[in-house]
């Protein structure tokens, strides 16, 4: 069952403000407007190399081919999640916790043939998630509900695993955590991949703060995503920092027409490790509130 709630699901004036942002078609040109050749949207970014002989190209020839090869790095970086979370049975239920506009959710039920469930406080973005769904025959196994990802009304131990891509950064860490750990069945897996302010070198990057300008976001620091997760009772069992790898996304998006003038901050904050790329896997231990 489609859960459908209003705006009374914002809490507070961030929430608001994000919700401006992303129930219209204001949010990010680039990503909305490449050519899609798998079918699905996404509004994540990317990792790994691109092929580099199209910026020999030139004219209308080179635009069209950097903005295919975008959209095939941005497919490919939901393998990203899938190398973290394994073998998942097609029994196995996942929450996607802030699911856009359906692409990580329609991409992992392919991969592994189970139900997903999605969350998003933007009714716009469910709409459009729901009437893809209908349009590729998983309208019964891939759903979108009007949630608000720090509080789902979901029951306790509903899912297997719980992913978030790119979607934290919208987020009360503590809050949305512990709600990831109530939903979770004990032992189940947390996957996040998400851009971060690597605050081992500094507390305040002028890219970050560019960042979540553009974005409407708050850029979180990477040692309160790992004392987030151990308070709310999920052990991270593997870090991974993909800075390094996410550099050649941006590299390539700064060459489109289509570039929306954050792709710099990104690369700046990367190439200087003051903004890091990662992604964390985590389990919910059998007792939350025990220590790790």
């Amino acid at each position: 069952m489609t859960v459908h709630h209003d705006s009374s699901l914002l809490r507070n004036a961030f929430e608001t403000d994000a919700f401006a942002y992303y129930d219209t078609k204001r949010h990010d040109a680039l990503n909305l407007d490449l050519g899609h050749s798998d079918g699905f949207y996404h509004h994540h970014f990317a990792v790994g190399d691109f092929d580099r002989s199209i910026l020999n190209l030139t004219g209308t020839q080179r635009q069209e081919a950097i903005n295919r090869e975008l959209h095939r790095m941005e497919t490919h970086q939901v393998d990203t999640l899938e190398e973290a979370l394994g073998p998942v049975a097609r029994e196995a239920r996942i929450l996607d916790a802030g699911s856009g506009r359906g692409g990580t959710a329609f991409l992992l039920h392919r991969t592994f043939g189970c139900r997903i469930d999605g969350v998003n406080f933007s009714t716009y973005q469910n709409d459009f998630a729901r009437d893809q769904a209908r349009r590729h025959g998983y309208a019964d196994t891939v759903r979108f509900h009007d949630l608000n990802m720090t509080d789902t009304a979901f029951p306790d131990a509903s899912f297997d695993y719980v992913v978030s891509n790119e979607t934290t950064m919208y987020v009360d860490l503590d809050e949305a955590f512990t709600e990831f750990a109530r939903v979770l069945k004990p032992g189940g897996c947390y996957v996040l991949l998400t851009w971060c302010v690597n605050d081992a070198v500094t507390d305040a990057p002028p890219e970050a703060a560019a960042i979540d300008e553009h974005y409407h976001c708050h850029t979180h620091r990477r040692s309160s995503y790992l004392s987030s997760l151990i308070k709310a009772g999920l052990t991270p069992y593997q870090v991974d920092d993909l800075t390094r790898r996410a550099l050649p996304y941006w590299e390539l998006r700064s060459e489109s027409p289509l570039a929306s003038g954050v792709e710099q901050p990104y690369l700046s904050g990367y190439q200087s490790d003051r903004v890091n790329y990662i992604r964390i896997a985590a389990r919910r231990r059998a007792d939350p509130m025990a220590k790790p």
